[in-house]
């Protein structure tokens, strides 16, 4: 009796284990697009709540229509967006206004060449580093975005932005001396993969351990961010 209620656990234990190998990616991948979703209805819903009160139409009010309809509103804004901003002159009377919003204008740059540099199909100065963070002995993946210098020692540091897994849109930035960081093999899309699936998806190996510095071998320091 007692056999056979082992084998019955184990092939329950296989059967749930392969079930939960085989639904995670779903869910994960259900969650990202639930978020995305709910993300673009947010910023439409008030325009369409706006609409709702002065054509009091039914339909209108229906609580599926109205997210739907705000999601279609924001694609078709963005699209709008993105269509003035690939004109150079939309593009550059767009940024002429920003540039008169004093406290706008930084963080509109600040996120501005971020997103360039990740989004470049060249390759860059910028990389794809592990630091040991939250402590040390556990890695972290972030993008090198640029160096600096220790004006009291003159080491050489690097500023690594650490995007949160699952919501890459709240990240911590971390300044540390560049012998601290751990060049990787991955690419900016391989590595915003593994950090919109918490890891599900990603390569088969990487770069974990940081090889020892040649000795006297120089580290050329990246050029600094406008």
């Amino acid at each position: 009796m007692k056999p056979v209620l082992t084998r019955t656990l184990k092939d329950l234990q296989h059967n749930i284990l392969a079930g939960i190998i085989t639904i995670g990616p779903l869910a994960v991948t259900f969650l990202i697009f639930k978020f995305l979703l709910d993300e673009l209805a947010n910023a439409g819903m008030p325009v369409i709540q706006l609409l709702a009160a002065f054509f009091p139409q039914i339909w209108l009010r229906h609580p599926v229509v109205q997210p739907v309809l705000a999601i279609l509103l924001t694609l078709v804004m963005l699209y709008v967006m993105g269509r003035v901003t690939h004109l150079v002159i939309g593009r550059q009377a767009f940024e002429a206004v920003l540039e008169r919003l004093p406290f706008v204008a930084k963080i509109y740059t600040s996120v501005r060449q971020l997103l360039d540099s990740m989004m470049a199909k060249k390759e860059s100065s910028q990389r794809v580093v592990l630091i040991d963070f939250p402590i040390a002995g556990q890695k972290s993946i972030g993008f090198l975005t640029r160096t600096m210098t220790d004006v009291t020692t003159g080491e050489l540091l690097a500023a690594v932005l650490v995007p949160n897994a699952i919501n890459p849109t709240s990240a911590f930035l971390q300044i540390l001396p560049i012998g601290r960081v751990t060049d990787t093999n991955l690419t900016m899309e391989q590595a915003m993969s593994m950090i919109m699936t918490g890891g599900a998806v990603g390569p088969e190996s990487i770069r974990f351990s940081r090889p020892e510095l040649a000795a006297g071998k120089d580290i050329t320091p990246l050029a600094p961010s406008a």
